[in-house]
């Protein structure tokens, strides 16, 4: 696996098996809602894998019945590429190619962000989400976010740092007016965030 670290980067990541692998470089308090070490835990490293844009839209085949544990298929995942647990993973139908890197920094305090987004099955909070709007011919819909600091954060301030991420991630929709694919209103995340 190719690391990057951008010149102006503290993190080291790189992708590989269409998989973004972030290494922290030592164990460290992540708080997510991740399939695969979700909640609040210790752990050097984050995956965000990509996974076919609708495998339950092909549930007589095989390869449908990875998707009944998502956590232990991420497990399986870590293992191939030899992240020992714990490890939070998070699935994607977007492409890596479309992963999106920033970093800024003021008074020696850095954020770190990796986005993957799709919004084919954007939807607005509280409308119906049927099977998350997608059908075989859509293209990736979920908006993952990782974002890494050196600010060492209580709980409680991750909680909060967790709710601005996501205030934004719904005012840059609301802004770019992203339909919600049930037609009745614009979207503020998607059914599968």
């Amino acid at each position: 696996m190719i690391k990057h670290r951008l010149p102006s980067f503290k993190t080291l990541y790189g992708v590989a098996e269409a998989t973004l692998l972030i290494d922290l470089s030592a164990p460290r308090s992540i708080l997510s809602s991740a399939p695969r070490g979700g909640g609040l835990r210790c752990a050097r490293y984050i995956l965000n894998h990509q996974v076919p844009a609708n495998p339950m839209g092909h549930s007589k085949s095989s390869s449908a019945k990875k998707w009944e544990d998502p956590s232990r298929y991420l497990g399986r995942v870590a293992a191939r590429l030899r992240v020992k647990d714990p490890c939070v993973a998070l699935m994607t139908a977007v492409p890596m190619k479309r992963l999106v890197v920033m970093r800024e920094e003021c008074a020696g305090i850095w954020v770190e962000g990796f986005f993957t987004v799709g919004i084919t099955n954007a939807v607005r909070a509280g409308e119906p989400n049927g099977e998350f709007g997608m059908d075989p011919s859509r293209t990736a819909g979920t908006i993952n976010i990782i974002v890494v600091t050196n600010a060492r954060l209580p709980p409680s301030a991750m909680v909060g740092a967790v709710q601005v991420i996501t205030e934004s991630k719904t005012g840059v929709l609301l802004d770019h007016r992203v339909p919600s694919h049930t037609g009745l209103s614009h979207a503020t995340g998607t059914g599968t965030d």
